[in-house]
């Protein structure tokens, strides 16, 4: 195995370019200057396309469509444009401590100027925003975008400036470092600044100019500072660009079918993160393909997408499995990839480099390709050409989904010959994550996920037997995997029936009241609603995880939701999942702005402070938990096997889940956000801008515009 595939750690990056002239001669020599100076041991004749699949035929006329939007959360302006071979999604922080982002899908490439803290919060405001294109000092075309922007105080003084790949980029925001081979001085003409070198391999590169349009600009070098004229707002002319090839827009008579949702910035987020190649996790900070994210709203946006478009995504994870059958969890692209070979020594290239670190999504690909292929009238008509399609190395996906079947059953047989905790599925060694909850303490310190083993183990082996009972992979088999592939049926029996029971956890009520008192007054929440809810019963849930000695870790969670929507569990499992989940916080997860992904209610002191409202999957609200939660719950609904009291209780669930979606309605494309509370109510905070949080939230993330697909109960009025 290649030393990089081992390697950990982050950097990040950035991307800039122009239009109409070409940039000024003044860069030119810092540019080749730079070039040199990064240039050791980078072979500027390294290949850099990517592993994945070829674009399909594309209507001319329909890639011409502009596409531009804003979100504002808080204090943080997101400005996003797209039109044809050019996007960008630009980030304008401020308050105390401005900041200036430019992120761009094409390489996953980014631009960031960081400036001094200010002693009085600024504020900006963004003119028209227009896609530029310009050539290099050597003649290669760089893709970007320009646009006037006014800020209102006396000066800015500039902290950093990085170019480069957004990974070094979020890197810089959380670490205050990056890698000093991509430093660039600042070179000025009159009124203008540019920043510009090219790849560390000598490939296009990245651009950014500011030009003062209203003041001037003092000092020199690491202090420059732009100062507004005397009683007026400082005035900026910026543009940025980066020299990395463009991805092909899906636009929206590509992406859309005609169920979809009419909610207008969800069908622009969505349209801004997905293109023939890979749809995009997130922006600012996710520009590029993750496995998992792919795989989950691929499935839950199966209603309101082409075929086209679901066809792009699974092909896009199909293309980038490993000789094994594992499923990519990201990609480290462009610059980056050359400096995770230069980290570790290795012969420098930009080809893609995949991680394979996590577990979950490898459990979730059969079961998505099975809801398309198996469940949809227009997948079961498109199967057998789907099957046939080759990744870019030439594979059938038939034969690709084949090796990650085989992969499934070799991993899950352990398990299958002996119900032990021990051969559940762990995490891999050395690693504190390996599913969504990808923070170092999203598990608790758990070492088997309940959503891997509970619910994505079943469901891989359950729709491998149906694919198996379909003949859609006769072709596709060797006698070996033929072979393999027979045990499926009787391993999914195992498998569901012995897993789930590991992570139950029942406290007694004496308990479960002591304990939650106690945490709600840590909280500063009223604990009475919460009370009320368990009405002096015991309290049942199942644990987010095993830790290493198999004891479950009692910490409520939203994975249930998982359950709900990718099996038919036993009616009491379905009731102990939806009354844990829906009690109000802090005895279940529900809010009045969301439901909570974690509570630590009843866990030991150490996760409970770990795992608060400032913790990116602690008591926290993700918008695609929810929409899990929320087709979890039509699925379970439409059953006839249920008991009619359980079925009015989902049906009441809906409601009560709905009510709470809609209460956030202004983030309804964010990543995640907080609450706070005053006088008994919960109010929505933005993640990542107050003091002490963990990271920051992406104003717009693929998963979050799954709603497109999901129909509210008539009694529940979205966005009023």
């Amino acid at each position: 195995m290649s030393a990089i595939k081992e390697a950990r750690g982050s950097v990040a990056a950035a991307a800039s370019g122009t239009k109409r002239r070409p940039l000024q001669t003044i860069a030119l020599a810092t540019s080749m200057l730079l070039s040199a100076a990064c240039s050791g041991g980078i072979d500027t004749d390294a290949p850099v396309a990517a592993r994945v699949p070829a674009p399909s035929a594309v209507n001319p006329a329909d890639t011409t469509r502009s596409l531009r939007f804003d979100i504002v959360e808080g204090k943080v302006l997101n400005a996003f444009y797209r039109h044809e071979r050019i996007a960008a999604h630009v980030l304008l922080s401020s308050g105390e401590v401005p900041r200036l982002l430019f992120a761009f899908p094409a390489g996953n490439s980014g631009i960031g100027m960081w400036f001094e803290t200010e002693k009085s919060p600024v504020r900006w405001t963004l003119g028209d925003l227009r896609g530029i294109e310009e050539a290099d000092t050597v003649g290669r075309t760089l893709y970007g975008v320009e646009a006037d922007a006014t800020v209102d105080t006396a000066q800015l003084g500039i902290r950093e400036v990085v170019l480069g790949n957004v990974r070094v980029l979020r890197d810089y925001q959380a670490l205050g470092k990056y890698p000093q081979a991509l430093a660039v001085q600042p070179v000025r003409d009159g009124k203008r600044v540019v920043w510009a070198r090219p790849r560390l391999d000598g490939a296009a590169g990245y651009a950014l100019s500011v030009e003062v349009v209203g003041g001037d600009i003092a000092g020199e070098g690491k202090a420059l500072r732009f100062v507004a004229n005397a009683g007026k707002p400082l005035r900026l002319r910026v543009r940025a660009l980066s020299g990395d090839t463009p991805l092909t827009p899906l636009t929206a008579a590509r992406l859309f079918n005609e169920q979809a949702g009419d909610d207008a910035r969800s069908r622009q987020a969505l349209e801004f993160l997905s293109y023939d190649e890979k749809f995009l996790a997130g922006s600012w900070r996710f520009n590029t393909y993750f496995g998992r994210d792919t795989l989950m709203s691929v499935r839950l946006l199966l209603p309101a997408i082409t075929p086209e478009a679901t066809e792009a995504g699974l092909g896009s994870v199909l293309s980038r499995l490993d000789p094994a059958g594992e499923v990519a969890h990201e990609e480290d692209l462009s610059e980056f990839a050359l400096l995770r070979r230069q980290q570790v020594g290795e012969a420098a290239s930009a080809e893609p480099i995949y991680d394979y670190a996590m577990i979950d999504d490898d459990y979730m690909l059969a079961p998505v390709v099975a809801a398309y292929l198996l469940d949809t009238d227009v997948g079961k008509a498109r199967a057998a050409a789907f099957l046939q399609r080759k990744t870019s190395s030439g594979e059938a996906y038939g034969s690709a989904l084949a090796r990650n079947f085989v992969w499934v059953l070799a991993t899950a047989q352990p398990f299958a010959q002996k119900q032990d905790f021990s051969r559940l599925i762990a995490l891999k060694t050395g690693r504190a994550a390996g599913q969504w909850r990808d923070s170092n303490d999203g598990l608790g310190d758990g070492r088997y996920p309940y959503d891997v083993n509970a619910v994505f183990v079943p469901g891989a082996l359950e729709s491998i037997k149906r694919f198996v009972a379909s003949g859609l992979f006769k072709s596709y088999l060797t006698g070996d995997q033929a072979g393999a592939l027979a045990q499926a049926d009787a391993m999914a029996t195992t498998w569901r029936t012995a897993a789930p029971p590991l992570f139950a956890v029942d406290l007694d009520a004496a308990r479960a009241e002591r304990e939650l008192i106690a945490y709600a007054r840590a909280e500063s929440v009223d604990p009475a609603p919460a009370l009320a809810a368990l009405a002096g019963a015991k309290l049942r849930m199942n644990a987010i995880a095993l830790d290493a000695n198999g004891a479950p870790i009692p910490v409520l969670h939203s994975d249930d939701g998982f359950a709900l929507l990718f099996g038919d569990p036993p009616a009491a499992d379905v009731e102990r999942s939806v009354t844990a989940m829906m009690r109000p916080f802090p005895a279940g997860l529900m809010t009045d702005v969301g439901l909570l992904v974690a509570n630590p209610a009843f866990a030991n002191a150490s996760l409970r402070a770990r795992l608060g409202r400032n913790a990116y999957h602690g008591t926290v609200i993700w918008a695609w938990q929810q929409a899990v939660l929320a087709a979890g719950l039509d699925r379970q609904i439409a059953r006839k096997d249920l008991p009619a009291p359980l079925r009015t209780q989902l049906i009441a669930a809906r409601v009560q889940l709905w009510r709470a979606i809609d209460a956030a309605h202004d983030l309804r494309t964010s990543e995640l956000w907080s609450w706070s509370q005053q006088n008994g109510r919960y109010a929505v905070e933005p993640f990542g801008q107050r003091g002490g949080d963990a990271d920051e939230s992406n104003a717009a993330q693929l998963w979050s515009t799954v709603f497109l697909a999901l129909r509210p109960p008539e009694d529940v009025k979205i966005g009023n």
